[in-house]
């Protein structure tokens, strides 16, 4: 039998105090409605179906690469039962199950989602609905039961004391059978001081009808926490890291204060890493086997080779440093760049869209910006290519095997030919051919007595 997942997105998040829509607001690297939309695609369905309302504009840009969604628009918003009705054309010639989620929801399992709709179907059910048991169930609707089987739910602000005190609540995530759900979605009344049509309402019409209606029981009750305000958006951000670095403890890498290292959720790291306290590994970063990152570096987007060694404090955004390379400390690799295999960045080097080659150095204060720099090339202290004239970006290329020295500027577009040197201190405007000395800086004056002179004036 199929089944279709329809997800709601439209509320407007008003806790959130914010101009991004809710579900665009991301955990651990991703917006909280790709979780659940990877949740979704694990487990499979024929459709799936997004309800936006508040920020559809932006939602929809955010997915719109996304072949396997349709957008639904909810407009006004009017409850949640209201928000299912807006599907009825999408899905009325359709058969099987409904499983309706959340997109601020992030922490649901596939498996869960199995299992939900496996006694659905077991039990033949109408309506399955997902219940948690909560320490402090404050602000969901309780489960009421008699003799085990669900009776109703009791939304917070309607609760008497007893009911209030019932710790088994209304997770919001139900699947339904195609066939009664929307005549009977259209008989919910908007009986309530917001004017709204509410799904738990659903219950107690299927009841009357004499429709089955059953229920999970998740054991991990953080599964079904939403995000209404910036402080539950951290906590549960706080989970996925959680969970995220048990994974990568579980498969080799070490972790020496799991509690203050942020590893998003598509990183990918190598066994026998370490990765020091308050390192950030973000976005689609790679690192591979037996490297070392230590305190206080960024990656965003980086691609990492074997056995290297990222120093205190570097940032390094969408760039490769390839096997066995050191970097930093203090370091910052900027989009574009490329350290080769075996080479060396020293404290306050920068990079901008350049490529030091295999085995080359440039240990100490440079800049180098679009530069193509050879194999086994060293680049003093306080080198610059000057690679921007106001108007154009200009390439610097180092052949292999040159030395340039300290305190030299390379204006840009220039050449160092192969073994070359440039002399400290020398601003190069021209190429400098193979093997050959590039000096141009002028000529050394020495006034003699010129000190003495001065005191005496």
């Amino acid at each position: 039998m199929p089944v279709h997942v329809v997800i709601l997105a439209a509320g407007k998040g008003t806790r959130m105090k914010s101009a991004l829509p809710k579900v665009l607001h991301r955990v651990a690297g991703i917006p909280l409605l790709e979780h659940v939309l990877r949740t979704v695609r694990a487990f499979r369905p024929d459709s799936i179906t997004v309800v936006v309302g508040h920020g559809a504009d932006q939602i929809q840009q955010a997915f719109g690469d996304a072949s396997d969604l349709r957008f639904v628009v909810q407009e006004p918003q009017l409850g949640t039962a209201h928000a299912l009705l807006q599907v009825e054309p999408v899905l009325r010639e359709a058969a099987g199950d409904v499983v309706l989620l959340y997109g601020d929801v992030p922490l649901l399992r596939p498996a869960t989602l199995q299992t939900l709709i496996e006694r659905h179907r077991t039990d033949g059910a109408a309506a399955t609905l997902i219940t948690a048991f909560v320490e402090s169930p404050y602000g969901y609707g309780r489960i009421l039961r008699r003799d085990g089987q669900l009776v109703r739910i009791v939304e917070e602000r309607d609760t008497s004391p007893a009911e209030r005190a019932i710790k088994e609540v209304n997770a919001g995530i139900y699947a339904f059978a195609i066939d009664p759900l929307f005549g009977a979605l259209g008989s919910i009344a908007a009986q309530n001081a917001q004017g709204e049509y509410y799904l738990p309402d659903l219950i107690p019409i299927y009841r009357r009808r004499s429709l089955p209606v059953s229920t999970v029981t998740v054991a991990d009750a953080s599964e079904i926490r939403g995000v209404n305000s910036r402080s539950e958006l951290a906590e549960v951000a706080a989970l996925v890291r959680q969970k995220k670095n048990e994974e990568l403890m579980a498969a080799g890498v070490t972790l020496i204060d799991p509690a203050t290292t942020y590893v998003d959720v598509d990183v990918v790291v190598g066994p026998d890493t370490v990765l020091h306290p308050n390192v950030y590994l973000e976005g689609s970063t790679v690192v591979g086997a037996a490297c070392e990152i230590q305190s206080g570096s960024r990656l965003v987007n980086a691609r990492i080779g074997d056995r290297v060694t990222i120093r205190n404090y570097c940032v390094i955004t969408d760039s490769t440093v390839k096997d066995d390379a050191v970097v930093g400390p203090f370091a910052h690799l900027r989009p574009g760049s490329e350290a080769g295999e075996g080479s060396h960045i020293g404290n306050f080097v920068e990079l901008k869209k350049t490529i030091l080659g295999p085995g080359s150095k440039a240990s100490h204060l440079a800049y180098l910006g679009d530069a193509t720099i050879g194999s086994n090339v060293n680049i003093g202290a306080g080198t610059i290519t000057c690679n921007y004239d106001g108007t154009t970006k200009h390439p610097t290329i180092i052949e292999d095997g040159a030395f340039i020295g300290s305190d030299s500027q390379l204006v840009a577009p220039v050449r160092v030919g192969q073994g070359a040197y440039v002399a400290a201190g020398s601003t190069i405007v021209e190429d400098v051919p193979p093997r050959a000395l590039g000096i141009a800086r002028s000529r050394q004056v020495n006034k003699e007595d010129w000190v003495e002179r001065k005191k005496n004036r």
